[in-house]
């Protein structure tokens, strides 16, 4: 028997699963003296100056609405910002839209240029909206797998294999979540040649860039022949740690932009006028703390990873976000069940690979966003777990 309303609810709708991670800690909410390892969420308030900044513009009575692209003045300085740290030029009044963070900027960046049937290409495993969000603009996602054996870079190979008739569109998210992967500037050329071979547009999540501790990161988007094909995402919540504030935008051709803008008129209007202040003052002045957060992010890596590897979970070492993914292929248990027993028995939470997509099984996602002091506890109740299970 169907429940009250079931027969309205839209068919691509009824048929998209519950996010993998808010339905595992829901479970949390109700365990006071678990520890969490798995929402991806700075533990870092968002640094004084900048709530100063917002607190500051509520007091001068900045309450509008404002233009649907964002505030001018901080459209200008994601110009330049994003000039300054990607090497890639756009013009503040017609290539940047400001929006309600980096989700609404994917979400319309697909709407506005998928038609109903179109397919498109990502890695996998990834973050849990990227296969909803297209399946939500009518299309057809392909997912390519990546792998721990290549630290979960993506394979320009299994790309341009992957590829059939039909395929509009390449996302792409390095650092990436879940996994911490990133990919060479090499790789990322492979990549664009093939885009331009097969005239594809590309959507660049680059949330986690400032997070890049090995190496030096690399868009796509700046690398020959890929701007005019490129539509840069970027934000505040986790580099900045301003998840709350909701504050993101995209980059990208003005013929594109105006499409996104067009999406986003309609249906969020602009992003907080609050939230756009405080972005500005993040952007002229936050380096300092974004450096310091970047800092004891490295030394929760490389201590979670000495962890799990001593525990004998075995985990790369990842190079950019605020994730290890260790294997737990080990136990001849699902991930699922792995995260359920360590929950249950030790109250540690930790999000099941499969949550990210069938290329996650047999890993698990543990966030190092939260306190060192947290993360060792946590490894010496996984670590007991692990011993319980022989």
């Amino acid at each position: 028997m169907k429940e009250a309303g079931q027969q309205f609810v839209a068919d691509h709708v009824s048929g998209l699963p519950r996010s993998g991670i808010r339905d595992f800690f829901a479970i949390v909410q109700a365990m006071p003296e678990a520890i969490s390892l798995g929402i991806g969420e700075p533990d870092f308030v968002t640094p004084w100056h900048i709530r100063e900044a917002a607190i500051f513009a509520l007091e001068k009575g900045k309450t509008s609405y404002t233009d649907n692209l964002g505030l001018i003045r901080l459209r200008r300085e994601i110009s330049t910002y994003v000039e300054n740290n990607f090497g890639i030029g756009y013009h503040p009044e017609k290539e940047v839209l400001v929006a309600v963070g980096v989700s609404e900027a994917l979400d319309i960046a697909l709407r506005a240029v998928l038609n109903p049937g179109d397919k498109v290409i990502y890695h996998e495993p990834c973050y849990v909206s990227y296969s909803p969000s297209i399946k939500l603009a009518h299309a057809e996602p392909i997912a390519v797998a990546t792998s721990a054996e290549d630290e979960f870079g993506i394979n320009p190979e299994r790309v341009i294999e992957a590829w059939e008739p039909g395929v509009k569109v390449l996302l792409l998210n390095f650092p990436t979540n879940p996994t911490g992967g990133v990919t060479e500037k090499a790789k990322l050329e492979k990549l664009a040649k093939f885009a331009v071979e097969k005239d594809l547009l590309v959507i660049s999540d680059e949330i986690y860039s400032e997070l890049t501790f090995e190496g030096e990161h690399t868009s796509i988007a700046s690398l020959p022949g890929m701007k005019e094909r490129t539509i840069f995402l970027h934000g505040f919540s986790k580099a900045f740690a301003m998840t709350g504030f909701r504050i993101g935008y995209a980059c990208g051709p003005q013929v594109l932009i105006e499409a996104m803008m067009k999406v986003h008129q309609y249906s969020m209007l602009c992003a907080p006028i609050l939230s756009q202040e405080a972005a500005i003052e993040a952007l002229k002045n936050g380096a300092p703390a974004v450096s310091k957060m970047k800092d004891a992010y490295q030394r929760r890596r490389d201590l979670i990873v000495r962890r799990f590897n001593e525990i004998g979970l075995k985990c790369h070492l990842p190079k950019g976000s605020f994730y290890a993914f260790p294997s737990i292929q080990g136990f001849g248990m699902s991930s699922i069940d792995f995260c359920k027993g360590l929950l249950e028995k030790e109250e540690v939470a930790i999000v099941p690979g499969t949550a990210f997509g069938e290329s996650g099984a047999g890993f698990a996602r543990a966030s190092f966003s939260t306190s060192y002091e947290r993360i060792l506890e946590a490894t010496d109740r996984i670590e007991r777990y692990v011993g319980s299970l022989g």
